[in-house]
């Protein structure tokens, strides 16, 4: 067999093993290393086995994903997110579909500290989906409006998947995180106008919250939740006016979360252990990961993919907008059955020639390819936040019922994916500025 003819087969093999749930990063390596000794024997797979773990984990940019875990635990853990939905229940509840706007919102909030989808609809399921239920909120509008606004954790910054997007395809990581900015925010507005579009429609999808409330309690409500948008502004000011790069903004996030939990008198022993564990666990699941996904880019280009790939994407002249569909596609596809991180590293190096020879921003590129992944996630019938949901809900809503949920929120992603592409300008504003 030819080199290339292997890397197909690998690629094949690769997902066959991914639908029987083998877990992506054992998959990634193991069919890295077999292929890369049917294509260069056992003495390159030593070599291989034996450097590219140290180089890549030795990154300095790298140290960024622990920091930010750590800030989004300790957010978490301390109660420095907690108080956000009721807040925005407080001071949204009376528009119509109001506590799902207010979820929708809180969600985007939670978002930019945790930097976690799945985390984002694990956490605001548990607080917004009762609370809906109780006031009869249609079952799925209540749960498809955690599982769409919890995809924004991909997005908002700081974003894991973000750092890994500038780490493969070499892109400034802040110019990636400020370009994320905005787009999060026309995201959760998008949303936010199709829940009240829709409640206005059909106003027995969510009745009206009529709560007895003074404005002094709606201004305490949000002071009890000043932290957190200061936390985010600490980390995107500091990028963004070229104060630290991104893993000293990380480094800075993770220090400013320690001392607000600190001045919130949350701190003590076990909430700093609960938070190190998790961001070790998080860490070490992430770069796990991420090592199966080198090894697999490096069989890629043993086998001369890359290079075939780029050729035949010169060669098809195919127009840029047939070309992002296409992308669109297979992201959405594989989307409803990989983990965010996984389809990244498993993606990214197979299209990047694509995206050089159509001429494509990397930094639009990155945005966009987030907005396909988030898509993918609530996308059925595997989208994985829509599971996660259902873990959150148990018994009480049907799977089917979530996923009828989320019909709605794929048309607003829809709308917001043709606006970055008829406007890119809405991606590249902040950072051409930075």
């Amino acid at each position: 067999m030819t080199p290339l003819t292997i890397g197909f087969l690998g690629i094949g093999v690769l997902l066959v093993l991914l639908a029987l749930r083998v877990p992506i990063a054992v998959a990634l390596g193991g069919v890295s290393l077999v292929g890369i000794g049917m294509v260069r024997g056992m003495d390159a797979v030593f070599g291989a086995a034996r450097s590219m773990p140290y180089t890549f984990i030795a990154k300095w940019e790298l140290s960024a994903v622990p920091m930010f875990l750590l800030m989004g635990a300790i957010a978490y853990h301390s109660g420095l997110t907690a108080g956000i939905f009721h807040a925005m229940r407080l001071w949204l509840s009376r528009l119509p579909g109001g506590l799902a706007v207010a979820t929708n919102f809180a969600s985007a909030g939670f978002a930019a500290a945790s930097g976690s989808s799945m985390a984002t609809a694990a956490s605001m399921g548990r607080l917004a989906i009762p609370e809906m239920l109780r006031y009869r909120y249609d079952p799925g509008l209540a749960t498809g409006v955690v599982a769409a606004s919890g995809t924004l954790g991909s997005l908002i910054p700081p974003s894991v998947l973000l750092i890994i997007f500038g780490m493969m395809t070499e892109t400034s990581i802040g110019k990636l995180f400020i370009a994320g900015v905005l787009p999060g925010i026309l995201t959760a507005v998008v949303y936010a106008a199709m829940i009240i579009g829709r409640c206005v429609a059909n106003p027995a999808l969510a009745p009206t919250v009529r709560e007895d409330l003074t404005w002094g309690q709606r201004f305490r409500a949000l002071l009890g939740v000043w932290q957190l948008p200061v936390l985010v502004a600490i980390v995107i000011v500091s990028i963004y006016g070229g104060y630290a790069t991104t893993t000293e903004a990380a480094a800075v996030g993770a220090m400013a979360a320690f001392l607000m939990a600190a001045f919130k008198g949350a701190l003590n022993l076990g909430m700093i252990r609960e938070s190190v564990w998790e961001a070790l666990r998080s860490t070490a699941t992430v770069l796990f990961i991420s090592l199966g996904a080198i090894l697999f880019s490096r069989f890629l280009t043993f086998c001369g993919l890359p290079q075939y790939m780029a050729g035949l994407a010169r060669g098809l002249e195919v127009s840029p907008i047939l070309l992002m569909m296409f992308i669109a596609f297979v992201y959405l596809v594989l989307g409803m059955f990989l983990d965010p991180i996984g389809l990244m590293l498993l993606t990214v190096p197979i299209f990047l020639p694509f995206f050089t020879a159509a001429g494509f921003d990397k930094i639009w590129m990155g945005i966009m390819v987030i907005k396909f992944i988030e898509i993918g996630l609530i996308t059925p019938p595997v989208g994985l936040n829509a599971f996660v949901v259902k873990g959150v809900v148990g018994d009480r809503v049907a799977l089917g019922t979530i996923f009828r949920g989320l019909g709605w929120f794929i048309v607003a992603e829809v709308l917001v994916v043709l606006l970055l592409v008829i406007f890119p300008q809405i991606v590249m504003v902040l950072p051409n500025r930075m």
